[in-house]
């Protein structure tokens, strides 16, 4: 076999793997609460699509039947209400905040939010960082000095960076995943979030690119990282 049909031939290979119809399996969690990271127990757990449930444990560990991409809801009373969207395998840490918490942003407790928690808290932080109000007695938009220059504002447009760089990754992680990086380059477990924090893609370019441009875009990366 040529060096060209071996090519085309491992291209097709990937392919077929890729187009492999995603199988429902048992799904392992743990349920911590944000703040204190500690674990949670009698979380009612439910699979949206499914609507089969379980509660964790002692330990806040739970076990459900569950498809890649699939949405599980998380209920506890005192906590508020979150659902978490399974885009990779693996034992899956997943945070719930109180009812009456005011999350103080960092990038560690930006990056255990769920997506719907994590989109609830860019809404609240572009609510928070405006700049411009709506004036309802001389109508039009006028400039706020408080929402300008106020300490709460400027820590929220400071969060909203932050929230929405975390939201953007997540995106690229989706298509950008451990499994493909370990199907294309010898990289070992260690190694792989190395990789995808220098290398992760531009957004923009995972939501145009194809499955071929992206193990390009792998390959590529990899000769990079070894000659670092």
């Amino acid at each position: 076999m040529n060096k060209i049909n071996y090519v085309v031939a491992l291209i097709l290979f990937l392919l077929a793997g890729i187009a492999t119809p995603i199988q429902a399996q048992n799904f392992t969690g743990i349920v911590y609460e944000l703040e204190s990271s500690h674990t949670l127990w009698n979380v009612t757990v439910t699979n949206l699509r499914t609507k089969e449930q379980v509660n964790t444990d002692r330990e806040g560990r739970f076990k459900i039947s569950a498809k890649l991409y699939d949405y599980l809801e998380l209920e506890l009373p005192g906590y508020q209400k979150d659902t978490a969207f399974l885009y990779e395998e693996g034992v899956r840490r997943i945070y719930l905040l109180r009812d009456d918490n005011t999350i103080l942003i960092n990038e560690v407790l930006v990056t255990r939010l769920t997506d719907s928690r994590l989109i609830a808290e860019i809404a609240r932080a572009k609510n928070e960082g405006k700049v411009v109000d709506a004036s309802q007695q001389q109508g039009g938009l006028r400039v706020s000095p408080s929402r300008l220059f106020g300490r709460k504002a400027k820590e929220a447009r400071k969060n909203l960076d932050l929230l929405i760089t975390e939201q953007n990754n997540r995106q690229i992680d989706r298509k950008f995943t451990n499994q493909l990086i370990a199907s294309l380059v010898p990289l070992t477990d260690e190694e792989i979030p190395l990789f995808k924090e220098r290398y992760r893609p531009k957004l923009e370019f995972v939501q145009v690119a194809s499955p071929q441009d992206l193990q390009v875009y792998i390959l590529d990366s990899y000769k990079k990282f070894r000659a670092d």
